[in-house]
C-alpha cells in the first residue's frame, strides 16, 4: 500500500516578477528527504533568478523528529551575503529554524509563504509551487528587518510661525511631551521591498 506524500505548497510572489524571474519554476516536483535548494545555481531545485539572489541561497531540510511519524521540516540559510527572514527571525550563514504549518519568509526581495500538509510518507515529499500576482507578506516588524524607512519631515515656510506638520511615518520625538502631557508614540512605516535582505 503507497503511502501519501507530504505536500509543501508553496506560494511566491515578487513585486517586479519579469518573465525570467520565474522561468525555471515547475508547477510541482517531488523530492527524496534530502535538502530541497533554493537560489539562482544549477544545482537549485527551485531556481528564482533574482540579481541579490546566491547560487545556494537556503535550504528546505526534511528530517524525522524523535518519536514522530511524519516528515518535519528545519529551513536553513545558506548565503554568506545575504539574509532570510523566516516568521519575524532573521537568519544568517548556516543558521536554520523549524518550520511550523504556515511559514511566511522573505529573502532578496521575494516573498514565499510555506504550507505544509503532512503525509506518512518518510521517503519522499512535493512541492506544489503557485505563483502570486499580490504581496503575501502585509506587515514586518523591525526586529525582522533590522531597516526603517525614513521620512523627511516637512519644513514651514520661513517667516511663517507655523509648526511642520506630522506625518504618521514618523511623529515628534516620543521625548517631547503631546499638548495632553503624555508621550507620544513613535510610529514606523512598513518597509519597502528593497530593505528585505
Amino acid at each position: 500500500m503507497e503511502r501519501p506524500l507530504t505536500v509543501l505548497r508553496v506560494s511566491l510572489h515578487h513585486p517586479t516578477p519579469g518573465p525570467a524571474t520565474f522561468v525555471n519554476v515547475p508547477p510541482q516536483l517531488e523530492h527524496d528527504t534530502s535538502p530541497l535548494l533554493v537560489g539562482r545555481g544549477p544545482d537549485a531545485h527551485l531556481r528564482l533568478q533574482l540579481p541579490h539572489l546566491s547560487r545556494k541561497h537556503l535550504s528546505l531540510e526534511p528530517y524525522l523528529e524523535r518519536g514522530g511519524a511524519r516528515l518535519a521540516f528545519n529551513l536553513k540559510a545558506l548565503s554568506r551575503k545575504g539574509c532570510v527572514w523566516v516568521n519575524g527571525l532573521t537568519l544568517r550563514f548556516l543558521e536554520q529554524v523549524p518550520l511550523s504549518t504556515v511559514n511566511r519568509v522573505a529573502f532578496s526581495g521575494m516573498q514565499m509563504v510555506v504550507h505544509i500538509e503532512g503525509g506518512t510518507s518518510l521517503e519522499a515529499f512535493v512541492c506544489c509551487f503557485q505563483l502570486s500576482p499580490s504581496p503575501l507578506i502585509y506587515r514586518l516588524q523591525a526586529e525582522e528587518t533590522d531597516e526603517w524607512e525614513i521620512i523627511p519631515q516637512e519644513q514651514p515656510p520661513s517667516g511663517s510661525g507655523q509648526q511642520a506638520p506630522r506625518h504618521l511615518g514618523f511623529l515628534d520625538s516620543p521625548s517631547q511631551p503631546s499638548p495632553g502631557g503624555a508621550p507620544e508614540i513613535q510610529l514606523q512605516r512598513e518597509p519597502p521591498d528593497s530593505a528585505l535582505c
